[in-house]
This record gives structure tokens, sequence and C-alpha cells, in this order.
């Protein structure tokens, strides 16, 4: 076992501390829809000025800078939508900035396998745990050349990060590119102006406790009348009083609309955004608010009856029902989904498979262990070559979206998960559980194994099927040794079943006074226990 590195202990996930529902804004007029543009414009532009005055600040930035930047913003738009929008930037600047460093991450692993490989003769093979040489010396000197490239940005990228310099677009910088390559978008410039539009509009607002309905710069009441407050230089399109604007379209959230009304009425806090979606035409508004924390089972109280493994793959979930020993019990399920088309359909066929998933473990009261998995460092070409389908496979599973969409889901239902460390799992419970549970009428595949080997961990068994006895005993003389079962559980010590064939060279199979108990074979008619073995005198004469 010598080179393998530590495998983690199970951990109960902790359930979400927060939600957020959507609903259309319907029957909009067109002098609504005017307002929200100038509003949604005229917001975004400060929110771009700000961020602009963050970046520049970068790591000098302190409170009196971020209060200088919200009394600008206040002349020019309101206390409120100030706050909002300094809080959206500094949301922003953070998140560019943990993007900055997982990115001069990924160029040091790149850098350290070009010259680990770079240092191997050509040709020479690798092994499991570290790659070899280049093929050939065309592809040894094309790699010289990619690591002085890689170097190069990395050095870049360390002199941003020491000196706090990020570099962000609102937007989005895929939108932005696209404007160079509109017919392999498919789009006109007309189009794309549009969504670049409303991708840098602003229409967002923290709640505020204690105020009424949980927001006073889009507040919706719990009728599902929404009106925004509308910013100083906008005030004269305001239709209501104190310069607000009251939309024609009210909302009724399907989807947990019961808590968000009970929550507004006793005027919690609740944040709201209003956006666009250019390609159906159609406006959203999202409301979002904060939950305690989701007591979670103590780990103990989720292994007491057995748990449901779950082994993730690109195409499917594959899980197996497993009692609190590490025993598979039933037949292996198969849960399908399919990652192609539109993002909505790949979160939809998301979302169905984990309810499927959900409603099983309900059915049985059992947890759900998972792998915690995270293949941010396994994407890059670097480390698995020319492997294009394989790097592509990995980078087609969606782990970070199935994880939150479980957790969330789960908690609703009440049902416990359990992330598991993923080292060796597939590896060894192919090994130790593929071939025992095929049989004439069930192929076990690759992944059902993975399944169970992920479920004994989580239950803290052994992923071995079996603990071999000493090399100098391979009988029963050292007692009931499987993994499965301890010594105080019942029927543990009953007589194994007979196993077809002959187990000496003189009796054949299912002959002899005691074939059906091998505790007793070649033994008086009493238990062991009772009486000590002992060998009959032989005969004296034929």
């Amino acid at each position: 076992m010598s080179g393998l590195r530590s495998v983690g202990a199970p951990f109960v996930v902790p359930g979400p501390c927060g939600v957020a529902v959507r609903d259309r804004l319907k029957h909009l007029t067109a002098e609504d829809e005017k307002v929200l543009r100038l509003v949604g414009d005229h917001l975004g532009r400060l929110a771009c000025l700000d961020l602009k005055m963050r970046c520049a600040a970068g790591l000098e930035h302190d409170t009196e800078q971020w209060a200088e930047r919200k009394r600008a913003l206040t002349q020019a738009s309101s206390s409120r939508w100030a706050g909002s929008i300094t809080k959206a930037t500094h949301d922003q600047w953070a998140l560019a900035r943990r993007s900055q460093l997982a990115h001069i991450q990924s160029l040091q692993a790149g850098v350290r396998t070009i010259a680990h490989r770079l240092s191997l003769p050509v040709g020479e093979a690798g092994s499991k745990r570290a790659p070899g040489g280049y093929r050939s010396k065309r592809e040894w000197f094309a790699k010289t050349r990619r690591l002085h490239v890689l170097t190069d940005r990395l050095q870049a990228a360390r002199a941003d990060w020491e000196t706090g310099r990020v570099h962000v677009v609102r937007g989005g910088k895929r939108l932005l590119n696209t404007r160079h390559h509109l017919q392999t978008a498919q789009l006109s410039e007309e189009q794309w102006r549009t969504r670049w539009q409303a991708g840098r509009r602003f229409l967002a607002a923290d709640g505020e406790s204690g105020k009424r309905f949980g927001n006073e710069t889009i507040r919706v009441t719990p009728g599902g009348e929404v009106s925004i407050k509308l910013p100083t230089p906008l005030a004269h399109l305001a239709n209501a009083p104190h310069d607000r604007y009251v939309l024609a379209s009210t909302v009724a959230f399907a989807h947990r609309g019961d808590q968000w009304r009970d929550r507004i009425q006793a005027n919690r806090a609740a944040a709201y955004r209003i956006h666009e979606d250019t390609a159906r035409g159609r406006w959203y508004l999202t409301a979002s608010w904060t939950i305690p924390p989701v007591k979670t089972a103590p780990l103990a109280a989720a292994r007491a009856g057995g748990l449901v493994g779950v082994d993730t793959n690109a195409d499917h979930l594959a899980a197996w029902r497993l009692d609190a020993h590490g025993n598979p019990v039933g037949e292996p399920c198969r849960f399908d989904y399919d990652l192609s088309g539109t993002a909505q359909h790949r979160d939809a066929q998301i979302r169905h498979a984990l309810i499927r998933l959900l409603h099983f473990a309900e059915r049985h009261h059992l947890a759900i262990a998972i792998e915690d998995l995270d293949f941010t460092a396994e994407k890059t070409r670097e480390k698995h070559g020319r492997r294009k389908k394989f790097r592509n496979l990995i980078s087609g599973m969606p782990t970070s979206r199935l994880r939150a969409r479980l957790v969330s889901m789960a908690a609703e239902l009440g049902i416990t998960v359990v992330a598991v460390d993923p080292a060796y799992t597939s590896k060894w419970g192919a090994q130790h559980w593929q071939k025992p549970l095929t049989t004439h009428n069930r192929t076990t595949t690759r992944h059902d194994a993975a399944a169970v080997a992920i479920g004994r961990r989580a239950l803290g068994h052994p992923i071995r099927r079996r603990t071999a006895p000493p090399p100098a005993h391979r009988s029963d003389e050292q007692g009931h040794r499987t993994a499965q079962a301890r010594s105080d559980i019942p029927g543990c010590e009953e007589p194994r079943p007979r196993i077809p064939g002959p187990r000496t060279r003189s009796v054949r199979a299912g002959y002899g006074a005691n074939a059906g108990n091998q505790d007793a074979q070649h033994r008086s008619g009493r238990p062991a226990e009772h009486e000590p073995w002992h060998q009959d005198s032989l005969p004296l004469s034929l």
C-alpha cells in the first residue's frame, strides 16, 4: 500500500444557508419596460464606475475609500441603491481574486508537469503515478516552447496577484469576446448589443430587516405588487408617491410562496433582482433570503440503518443500497441524465435524476453517500496529454451544480448527505465487488461496484470484502473473519451454506453423516463445543 495518498474521513454535508425563488413579470406595459431599462442602464453605469474605482484601489482599499465611493453614488441615486452597488462591487472583486488564485495554481501545475516530462529521456514510459517522457523530439520541442509561454503567463499572474490587480468585465468576458465571433454565435450585431446592454444593467437591491415588507428599494407586497424606488435623476418617471414606480405586473411565487409571504409580512429582509431574458423577451423577478443553518444528523445516526452509495458519472448516477454492515441489498439502481443541449435542458436533466434518487432514499428512510469530487486540478491537458476524450469527459461532469442541487433538495426532504473521499473508489470497487456481485441474471458494472465502495467508506467499513486469515491458517481455526458481520450479530456463527463440489479427496459433495454442518464434519453427533474432537480407532481386521 506504499505510495497511496491518505484517505480523508467521511463527513455530513451541511445544509444550505439561503434560498432563491423566481417568477416571471407578466403583462408588463411598454412604459414599464422603458422605465426598467432606463433605471437599469443608469444604475449599471454607476456600477461600472464604482467597479473601476475599486479595482484601481487594489489592496490599498479601506473603509474610508468605501465610504467615499458610497457618498458619490448616493448623490446620483439614493443611499440604498448606493449600498447595493458597493456590496455587489465588493463581491465581484472578491470573486475575481479567487478566480485569479485558481488560475495561478493551474499554471503552476502545468509548469511542474511539463518540466518533469522534459527532464526525462524521449520515449521513456511512465507509471501509474508519474507521466513519462514525450513520445518524439518534435513533441519535446513543442513542449519547451509551451513551457516558456506558461512561465510568462505565471509571472504575469503572480505580479497581478501581488499588486491586487484583477481583470473584470461587467457583463462577462465570454459575451464580450462573442462580439468578434458573431457568425459562429449566429448573432447579428443588434442582437449582441441587446444582450450586452441587458447583461450590464443593475437592478438588484439588498433587503433590510425592520423595513416595510423587508425591502425599501424594490418592494413587493404580499399581494404581488412590485414597486421600485427611482434614482434621483429619474424621479420624474414616478407614478406613485415618494418617487416610486409601480409595475403593472404582479408576481406569485409558486415555489416557496408561503415562506416568502410569511417572511415579508413579518418585515424580514428579502433581496430582489430584476433582469431581462433577451432570448425569450421576458422579464423575471428573483427573490432571495437567508435561512437558519439546517441541523444535520450526526454521522453515527446517518449510518445506523445503512445508506445509499452513489457514484457520479458523465451520463448517469449509479446507486446501490447497503445495510449497516456494508452488505449490498437488493438490485443496483441507475438514474440517467442527458447533458447535451442548452443550459436549461441540462439543469432540468440533473434535477430530474436527483429527485428520483431522493425519492428512492426517502422510501427506504436512508441517507445518501456521495463522493466529494473536485476536478479543478484534473482538467488540464498537461496532466492527461493526448487523452482529449477523457478530458472532455471530466470537464462535462457537472460536479458543482449537482452537489449544490443535491444538498438543497435533500434538505427539503430531510435526507442526510454524507461526503466521502473519492480516492480509489472506482478501482477498489471493481477489484473487490464487481465480480462477486455479478450473477447469471445480473451484470454488475464498474460504476455499480464503485457505488458499493462509496457506501462502505461512508459507513466506516473497509472496501475489501473479506479479511484474509493468517497464511499459516487457511481454515476456520481463527474463527469468523468476514468484515460484514461482527461477533455479536445473531446468526454470524451459523453453518455456512454448502458449496457444491468435493471438499476432500475421499468424500463426495453432499455425502457424509454431517454434510450440512461443516463444524461437525468427521465428528460425533454433538457440536464441537460440547465434546472435543477425537479420532476413532482403526479396525483390527477388515
